[in-house]
């Protein structure tokens, strides 16, 4: 008879062979898919002169990209769910690697509205469609610390693609074109390839995981039967009504200061740094300190949410400190503090969500998660990436200052932190 220990042991051992399977691979594509939908931020550097963009015209060339994945990203989670994340998944990185690449053809403000525009339109659904895929395969108890490690592929991403973006554009004038456009094509191509693996190396489901052994395999299947069933036995309710849910559209209004404050920093944060008179080296260079900071406490965050089992104050605690910190740096004016202060707002907008998307995923039934992800996600990125990032411009455009183009960001965390601490007063499934 099997012990207690042994169902233990046995869980351990499966969580981590999925883990090791499944996560290193997801982590690579998301990190490439946040490199280039935010390259622009780097680009802009060189490319905004040579194609003539105002602040406001590339405020709302990065916006579009927000719009788009808004229109198209619970359809692409559908899609998902009938295709498979295997196809589904490795559809849209070979679409959105090809249009990212063809950046580098755009010739002034138009032509880039246009790009920006199809690329959201094809990344659409990647994020929440991993996040489903992962309530496939991960039990509960270890969801927020996964989807954690997860999205460290986010702040990693500008790790890395910063400095490296910086290099890119040294390349300026070999064969002819111009650096920005070596940044595109070199950092594009290869999320093609990626999206190609992903049709030979994911699994759908676990009960189609030859790489677990017999006794992996049917624990886990059972493990995620078992949890799917008690979250469809609470609720389910059509589409249509779920998204006349208030809780629905709480949760997204709770998301959409996160995604402003890392989708803003994303495409300014270079621009601001550059404003204290820093080359394009250093400015990628200390572009990524923010980041590098951000990736490991956002991990940490995650596994202290799970460990204690708290999602509550998990979730609050990070938006004040994007309230917080964007108060202060708008009132800096020295490369120092500004770089701490933007440090502190990219700590709170990416521990925020491990701790955010566990929560959410709970709330949400069986039949309605995908659609529910998906749309909470939509919202908050039209809010964050597609109001927000154009507010920026706008305020800068207005007042001539970067700093002060942070306060609208401000009042949309208050209004957050207030929404996130009257929804979760009680648990609840929604959908």
């Amino acid at each position: 008879m099997e012990t207690i220990q042994d169902q233990k042991r046995l869980e351990k051992e499966t969580v981590h062979k999925v883990t090791w399977r499944l996560l290193p691979f997801l982590m690579l594509c998301y990190l490439f898919a946040f490199i280039d939908r935010g390259n622009i931020g780097m680009a802009a550097l060189q490319m905004n002169h040579d194609i003539g963009l105002s602040p406001r015209m590339f405020g709302f060339a990065s916006s579009l990209f927000f719009i788009a994945y808004f229109i198209f990203e619970v359809p692409s989670n559908l899609a998902l769910q009938k295709f498979g994340a295997r196809k589904w998944l490795a559809r849209i990185m070979i679409t959105w690697g090809l249009i990212s690449a063809c950046t580098a053809l755009v010739q002034g403000p138009m032509s880039l509205y246009f790009v920006r525009f199809i690329l959201g339109a094809a990344e659409a659904g990647f994020f929440p469609g991993v996040v489903l895929y992962l309530t496939y395969w991960v039990p509960s108890a270890y969801r927020a610390r996964i989807v954690a490690l997860f999205m460290v592929a986010i702040p990693a991403a500008s790790f890395v693609a910063s400095p490296v973006s910086a290099l890119l554009l040294q390349m300026d004038g070999i064969g002819g074109i111009r650096g920005w456009h070596w940044l595109f094509l070199l950092e594009g191509l290869p999320t093609v390839l990626l999206g190609v693996v992903c049709l030979f190396f994911l699994t759908d489901r676990p009960d189609q995981a030859r790489w677990l052994s017999d006794e992996q395999r049917n624990w886990l299947t059972e493990t995620m039967n078992k949890e799917a069933a008690s979250r469809a036995a609470k609720q389910h309710i059509p589409l249509w009504k779920l998204f006349s849910q208030p809780h629905v559209w709480g949760m997204a209004l709770v998301c959409a200061c996160a995604s402003a404050a890392g989708s803003v920093l994303n495409v300014w944060q270079p621009q601001l740094l550059k404003s204290f008179g820093l080359s394009v080296m250093q400015t990628g260079l200390v572009n990524s300190i923010p980041y590098l900071v951000a990736s490991g406490l956002m991990v940490w965050w995650g596994r202290h949410s799970d460990r204690t089992g708290e999602r509550r104050w998990h979730t609050a605690i990070p938006l004040m400190l994007i309230g917080g910190g964007l108060a202060l740096a708008s009132l800096a004016n020295s490369l120092a503090p500004v770089v701490l202060l933007l440090t502190i707002v990219l700590i709170g907008a990416y521990s925020f969500k491990g701790p955010f998307w566990a929560m959410a995923s709970s709330w949400l039934a069986t039949g309605s998660a995908a659609a529910g992800l998906a749309g909470i996600n939509a919202v908050s990125n039209l809010i964050g990436g597609g109001l927000m990032v154009n507010v920026y411009g706008w305020v800068k455009d207005a007042t001539g200052s970067y700093a002060m183009a942070l306060l609208p960001l401000v009042g949309l965390s208050v209004v957050s932190v207030g929404i996130l601490l009257f929804l979760s007063r009680k648990s609840r499934v929604v959908g």
